[in-house]
């Protein structure tokens, strides 16, 4: 029934092709496990990059704690400038004001505005918007210079001012009474904050300089 292999060479030619046949799975296994070792490696960086991105645009959060509206000095039934007061979320990271985007949109203008180092008081520009710190508008304590700009916020106590020129966007006067827009941030990370302006209907326009948005 089972045929003997009596000749010693043929029984040398069956082992070294075993041998073979071996090696060469051997082969195989290394190429395939180095394959998945660096499939592994790249899946798992990946994931972490991917997890602290979403994290951070998850924590790192821009909150508008004040907003006003300049009445134009020359039109004053319209807005010619924003203001907001921003300031960090509790458990954000650092917020780079000059990584930050703003992006503004009305009924009439839609437009990308990006930071520009100027000096508030005499900011104008459709293009981009400008800051400077809170405390110093408030107080109105400014050097020769006027206003220091804000490139950051670092604590939550830090506050911001963030203006925006309206009349340069929207043209002629800026926003009328009872008009609406809506302003929206974005910060290194990619988090968003979304805030709604809507300009009163009615005021004083021969004692009201600021209103409320």
């Amino acid at each position: 029934m089972f045929e003997t292999i009596t000749d010693e060479d043929e029984r040398g030619q069956v082992g070294i092709g075993t041998l073979i046949v071996f090696i060469a799975m051997v082969l195989v296994a290394a190429i395939a496990a180095g394959v998945l070792i660096n499939t592994a490696g790249s899946l798992q960086s990946q994931a972490s990059d991917t997890g602290t991105e979403t994290q951070q645009a998850v924590a790192n959060q821009i909150e508008v704690t004040n907003a006003v509206g300049i009445v134009n000095p020359s039109q004053t039934d319209n807005v010619s400038e924003i203001d907001l007061t921003i300031k960090k979320s509790a458990g954000s990271d650092v917020i780079d004001i000059t990584a930050l985007t703003v992006q503004y949109t009305s009924t009439t203008a839609d437009r990308t505005l990006e930071y520009e180092s100027a000096n508030l008081d005499a900011f104008s520009g459709s293009d981009s918007f400008a800051t400077a710190d809170a405390s110093e508008v408030i107080s109105g304590d400014t050097d020769d210079t006027g206003l220091d700009e804000a490139e950051s916020l670092t604590e939550t106590s830090d506050r911001i001012v963030v203006r925006i020129d309206v009349a340069a966007i929207e043209g002629d006067d800026g926003l009328d009474q009872g008009s609406s827009a809506t302003i929206n941030f974005v910060d290194q990370s990619g988090a968003q904050y979304t805030y709604g302006v809507t300009i009163p209907a009615t005021w004083d326009t021969d004692n009201t300089d600021v209103v409320e948005v």
